[in-house]
Formats: C-alpha cells, structure tokens, sequence
C-alpha cells in the first residue's frame, strides 16, 4: 500500500470515528469527543473520563456503546 493509499484510509477512519462519536454523543452516551493530541488517535469523553484511542479502538469502542439500548 503506497503512502497516499494509507493516508486516504486513515482519513477514512478518521471520518468513519468522528461519525460514530457525533452519533452518541447527540444520544448522550459520551459527554464529548474531538481529535486527540496524539497522531492516530481519538479523545473519547465517557463517564467524565477523556480517553485517548487509536483511531481501530474508538471505532469498535463507539461500535459496542451504539449498540447497547438506550
């Protein structure tokens, strides 16, 4: 995979991930999210807590807490 592939399909995630966190947080299941100080990585705030996750653990994380019902 060459650079520019790679590049598109972080942005990808990256999208995919910040989808996911608008989704919850407008179902109040997170009280925030945004980009993380850390390349490839997503702020997650859950229960008071911001966690920093790479962009694959936000999005299964985001995956199971949208899944769960409300």
């Amino acid at each position: 995979m060459n650079k520019t592939a790679t590049s598109e399909t972080v942005l990808n995630l990256r999208m995919e991930v910040h989808n996911l966190a608008e989704a919850a947080f407008h179902r109040h299941l997170i009280s925030g999210y945004g980009d993380s100080e850390y390349p490839d990585s997503y702020q997650i705030v859950y229960e008071g807590k911001p966690k920093h996750l790479t962009l694959n653990q936000a999005r299964t994380f985001l995956s199971r807490l949208m899944q769960q019902p409300v």
